[in-house]
């Protein structure tokens, strides 16, 4: 499975009711194609897909299907902390067209490393196409251990992991623990390079709405042997990154999307957009990155 350098967890837009806005949406995903993103994930934390219901997140999934129509592959997100629900959805998913799942470890249920790997190996048996594994301890609570990401990369459809652990020593035992064709993404913008340094693959990414050209050139320079010139890339996009991240996702890249012309609307409570001195912290940043382009 091949997703690329620079995969992007693309925001849901919404009209100004509350409803998704698929004239947005369409706009959105032709940005993103034009700017760097080689594929895209659909529902996902990104996507508000807690907000979001069963019905919505399959429609959103097929009308991106439709539009991209085969150019880049994508990624549905159809985990969840229930098993059965998950399976359902990840089959239908399957029905409408995407190229592969992106499974979040289960949240809240706290699950031992057994159950999360049963879990997996569940939704693997029930659905034909290749699995990101999506491990994120800051959201589900439970950190999926480097020995089960291990173990599970011998199910032959289990073929990456996007690590938003933020260690990269889990990062560096899954890798020294894998076969090869297993890849490693990083789920944190902030450690692509780092991640790419010790083995890993690329990005599944936030900060690639609005940054997705310099990702990918930093990425690219890092393949070519240019390291000095990808670490200096590194260097000029981190702020944003972090300003990017300031609260909780996708808050601020929903309103960085507006600043450059990409209306992408409001979001779904429990999330409130930032004040005006929050939006001002933000521009501060996101200038003074323009001044180093």
């Amino acid at each position: 499975m091949n997703i690329g350098n620079v995969s992007t967890a693309m925001v849901t837009p919404f009209s100004s009711d509350g409803s998704i806005d698929y004239h947005n949406t369409e706009i959105l995903i032709e940005h993103l194609l034009s700017n760097g993103t080689d594929s895209l994930v659909v529902s996902g934390t990104t996507g508000e897909s807690p907000t979001l219901s069963t019905n919505e997140k399959l429609e959103l999934i097929q009308f991106v299907v439709e539009k991209v129509n085969k150019r880049v592959p994508i990624i549905a997100g159809t985990g969840s902390n229930n098993t059965a629900a998950s399976i359902e959805l990840s089959q239908k998913a399957e029905a409408l067209g995407v190229d592969a799942l992106m499974i979040v470890t289960p949240y809240y249920n706290k699950p031992n490393q057994r159950g999360m790997i049963a879990h997996f190996e569940a939704i693997a048996s029930a659905t034909t196409l290749p699995i990101v594994v999506y491990n994120i301890p800051g959201r589900s609570v439970v950190n999926l251990e480097p020995e089960s990401v291990i173990s599970l990369s011998k199910i032959p459809s289990i073929q990456i992991v996007k690590e938003a652990s933020g260690s990269l020593d889990q990062m560096t035992k899954i890798l020294a623990g894998t076969n090869e064709d297993f890849l490693v993404y990083s789920g944190d913008d902030g450690l692509t390079l780092p991640l790419l340094s010790i083995g890993g693959k690329g990005i599944i990414s936030v900060a690639s709405h609005v940054i997705g050209n310099e990702m990918q050139e930093m990425i690219q320079l890092f393949h070519r042997g240019e390291h000095a010139k990808a670490a200096k890339i590194h260097q000029q996009i981190l702020p944003v990154i972090k300003a990017l991240f300031q609260h909780p996702n996708p808050v601020v890249v929903k309103y960085a999307l507006s600043k450059i012309g990409v209306e992408v609307g409001s979001l779904r409570l429990p999330l409130v957009e930032m004040n005006k001195e929050e939006k001002l912290d933000y521009d501060r940043i996101w200038d003074k990155f323009l001044e180093t382009k």
